[in-house]
């Protein structure tokens, strides 16, 4: 994974915010003058916007894949995030003013590699571990910070990811179904256009 330091995630969230409302002001991609090179190395990234003080959740999207150089995929995920989500109508430039913007720096995935699925329950710590799930045309993602926010255990984590990517809760015995863990570094907004924060995740 990068090293990602406080200063790169500040420089993140304030360009995914820029991103967003340059976007919704003018239905262009936001090209930045200036990206120090670390930036410019491929990584994965999801973009998140929280409802400020309520905290729920107003749109996700991002790259589990290092298909784009980190500035570039933090752009894309923040307007994707913003305007595509299927889950919720696009954002109005209104509220931002009332929107919390968070960036989630991916690791490489990797493979858990299992004897029987009993050994997930090893092999995944909660508040460390995001989780991919691959099963044929299927697939899920869900970041670290989720089984932490709403207190699920490891096997009840791994039954989300199945629900997430369409498939029935108990998914993740069938022998043919893949499921990575990936690490990652979390920027956020207090408030926002407020002061940019690391969030450590917690077990529950």
């Amino acid at each position: 994974m990068l090293r990602i330091d406080i200063n790169d995630g500040e420089f993140l969230v304030k360009l995914a915010r820029k991103a967003i409302e340059y976007y919704l002001k003018n239905k262009r991609e936001y090209k930045p003058e200036y990206v120090y090179d670390k930036l410019k190395e491929k990584a994965g990234v999801f973009v998140t916007l929280e409802t400020f003080p309520e905290k729920e959740l107003r749109g996700c999207i991002g790259y589990v894949e290092p298909v784009y150089p980190l500035y570039e995929a933090t752009i894309k995920a923040a307007i994707a995030s913003a305007t595509e989500d299927p889950r919720f109508p696009p954002v109005k430039y209104e509220e931002m003013n009332n929107l919390i913007v968070e960036v989630t720096v991916l690791s490489p995935k990797e493979l858990i590699k299992v004897r029987t699925p009993k050994d997930y329950l090893k092999k995944i710590e909660i508040g460390r571990h995001g989780l991919i799930l691959e099963y044929g045309f299927y697939k899920g993602v869900l970041l670290p910070q989720v089984p932490v926010e709403y207190g699920w255990s490891v096997d009840e984590f791994l039954s989300h990811l199945c629900l997430k990517a369409g498939l029935p809760p108990d998914c993740w015995f069938e022998k043919n179904v893949k499921i990575y863990k990936f690490e990652a570094k979390i920027f956020a907004e207090e408030e926002p256009r407020g002061k940019i924060i690391e969030r450590f995740l917690k077990t529950c």
